[in-house]
């Protein structure tokens, strides 16, 4: 187990007035404000729109794309934006593609009335979460590339700055929402939160002003070594020129069937973009271009193949390879299951202050302000610990202290409404989020080879999202099932957390993580 080398409590603290610090807090705002959109701000529309508790935690399965953002992350770490990477770089090129096309969808949020148009409005929502999670891949791979690779201490403070970023663009994106939407709806605007949708419009123009000051570091090393294990998983598959093309529309129909299943699961109709029919005959094409190819070489088709194959395989093959089988998937298990309880509880929690009486006004000030407050200074205070202590220790404290404030809530719900309980269960909670969610970002930042930064981070990131989105969906459901009983809910959020502190006990000593 690699632990950080202790230092004093100031050496540990100057860190923080490292002028890339700043950069990586804006990166961590520009990351977190999306979700105030198809998060807090759509379930409490929903919500306010008259919609149940089942459909506003089920549309939370757009944040299912989140789970799945690895599986296009090799091609953003390669494929350039024609004028925006020449102009900005490869990086903020993505970052500033992805910002448009969020700014576009709220523009048409604007004109949507939920409850005649319900499935278009989750569309778009979905759309914000794609470019969202498409924007992500980009931004943590700029963040982690703004810190040398040696530079453990750096790294944690790094994690810490992300994460106090994220939830500021989070949290004052919220109070900016939740504000605005309560000012129009007192003067007595009837499409109130359509009117905020166009206000937070001018908050992601904003961002990306503040973007171009973010420096782009241009690194040749990365697409050499991305070279070399292109051409080492060629010669393991085996390809040859005259086979080159065929491979490549093999590979997209297998991409095809591979994508099919979990947009399936969040009820895209793949057959709207590609019917059976066009499948069908992409395979008699693929047999017909196979039989000619036999007899004619095909340079360019080789060098796609090696090119998309490495695109595609080159970081999962060496993140298991510099693993091992057995720690790899450990390391996934405890990524994948760390954070359910957390996300259980987040999904629900702006409905069960709506259902306690809690005004927009409240849970701005509680949830929102004191909770950014809050989140902030102890943040920091987190980076602090991992940096003193280790990583590996945040993260078992860090769990603890998520399963133990979740029980707060269980307290405020058994009580009746207090805006005393209320305030103390929301700072603790954002203390423990703060405290769990830098441990987090820290541990898979040094896991991640800078070959492939982009990709490997998605991965990791992809994981934890997966277990958050695609089982808390279904939290609305339980607390129905538990005929509202929101305490028992939230007992059983504390629960969620044990078995991924039983993973992590079991590969704690084994970790290769990238610090010194």
């Amino acid at each position: 187990m690699l632990e950080i080398k202790k230092q004093s409590l100031s050496e540990s603290f100057s860190v923080y007035f490292d002028r890339r610090m700043i950069r990586i807090l804006l990166l961590g705002a520009i990351s977190g404000f999306p979700w105030v959109l198809i998060g807090s701000s759509l379930s409490l529309w929903l919500k306010e729109e008259g919609l149940s508790r089942s459909t506003i935690g089920w549309a939370g399965l757009i944040f299912a794309v989140y789970a799945f953002n690895y599986l296009w992350a090799p091609l953003i770490d390669r494929i350039q934006i024609p004028f925006l990477t020449k102009k900005l770089g490869h990086r903020r090129g993505w970052i500033v593609l992805m910002q448009i096309a969020i700014l576009l969808c709220l523009i048409v949020w604007s004109y949507i009335n939920p409850t005649e148009n319900l499935a278009l409005l989750i569309t778009v929502g979905l759309i914000i979460a794609i470019a969202s999670a498409t924007q992500d891949i980009t931004v943590d791979a700029l963040r982690i590339e703004q810190i040398g690779e040696d530079e453990g201490k750096s790294m944690a403070a790094g994690a810490a700055m992300a994460v106090v970023g994220w939830w500021t663009g989070y949290k004052l994106g919220g109070v900016i929402a939740l504000f605005v939407a309560e000012y129009f709806q007192n003067i007595g605007i009837a499409n109130y939160w359509q009117k905020t949708f166009l206000i937070l419009g001018i908050v992601i123009i904003l961002m990306n002003i503040g973007l171009m000051f973010v420096h782009e570091l241009q690194s040749t090393k990365r697409q050499i070594i991305q070279k070399q294990t292109d051409k080492f998983i060629l010669n393991k598959i085996g390809s040859s020129g005259k086979y080159g093309a065929i491979q490549i529309i093999g590979a997209m129909l297998i991409i095809y069937f591979v994508a099919y299943f979990p947009l399936s699961y969040l009820g895209i109709n793949l057959n709207l973009f590609f019917p059976a029919e066009l499948v069908g005959y992409l395979l008699i094409i693929a047999v017909i271009l196979g039989c000619f190819l036999l007899n004619v070489e095909s340079k360019i088709g080789t060098d796609s193949f090696t090119w998309f194959s490495g695109a595609i395989s080159g970081p999962f093959v060496n993140f298991f390879k510099r693993n091992g089988l057995n720690i790899a998937l450990g390391i996934l298990g405890f990524v994948f299951l760390f954070k359910i309880g957390e996300a259980f509880l987040g999904r629900m929690s702006i409905v069960f202050y709506k259902e306690m009486g809690f005004s927009k006004g409240d849970i701005a000030i509680y949830s929102k302000t004191l909770g950014w407050i809050t989140t902030v200074v102890f943040t920091l205070l987190g980076g602090l610990f991992a940096i003193r202590s280790g990583v590996i220790k945040a993260m078992f404290v860090a769990g603890i202290l998520m399963a133990s404030t979740n029980l707060l809530f269980t307290a405020l719900a058994w009580s009746g409404k207090s805006e005393l309980l209320f305030a103390a269960a929301v700072i603790l909670d954002d203390i423990a989020a703060a405290f769990a969610t830098v441990a987090f970002v820290t541990f898979i930042s040094l896991l991640v080879d800078r070959t492939y930064t982009a990709t490997q981070y998605a991965l990791l990131a992809s994981i934890g999202t997966a277990g958050r989105t695609m089982l808390a969906s279904s939290s609305g459901a339980l607390v129905d099932w538990l005929n509202g009983d929101w305490g028992t809910f939230f007992i059983l959020t504390a629960v969620m957390v044990i078995p991924s502190l039983i993973c992590l006990w079991f590969i704690r000593n084994k970790l290769k993580l990238r610090a010194k």
